[in-house]
């Protein structure tokens, strides 16, 4: 890989370029909204007010869906789900994994998963 090849990359990364885009295309085709362009960005001004703190960020899910979603990986009803799982639902839902605190001995409850996710 050239150089200006890896910087780009890293530069991607480093600014979770590919996981908002993810995220963006997620909510362009869970809504189909009739004006695609003024959703999209209505939807980067949302997650903009969320970072600074003066409103939410834009979500696909309610507590609903991710209870479901617990449920589908909690399959033999334990009330609680491991690190692997977890990071799988994370990635399955194109959201970074990357700086998950937990060790590998700590399960996840519902009530973390729903925070968190």
């Amino acid at each position: 890989m050239a150089a200006g090849e890896r910087q780009c990359r890293d530069y991607l990364q480093r600014h979770r370029i590919p996981e908002l885009f993810h995220r963006l295309g997620a909510l362009l085709l869970y809504h189909r909204p009739e004006r695609p362009r003024e959703f999209l960005i209505q939807a980067l001004e949302r997650v903009k007010a969320g970072k600074r703190g003066e409103g939410e960020y834009p979500y696909l899910m309610d507590e609903a869906n991710l209870a479901a979603m617990f449920e589908l990986l909690d399959v033999v009803g334990q009330g609680h789900i491991t690190p692997a799982q977890y990071r799988e639902a994370l990635k399955t839902l194109g959201l970074s994994a990357e700086d998950l605190q937990r060790g590998d001995d700590v399960n996840i409850t519902l009530d973390v998963f729903k925070e968190e996710v």
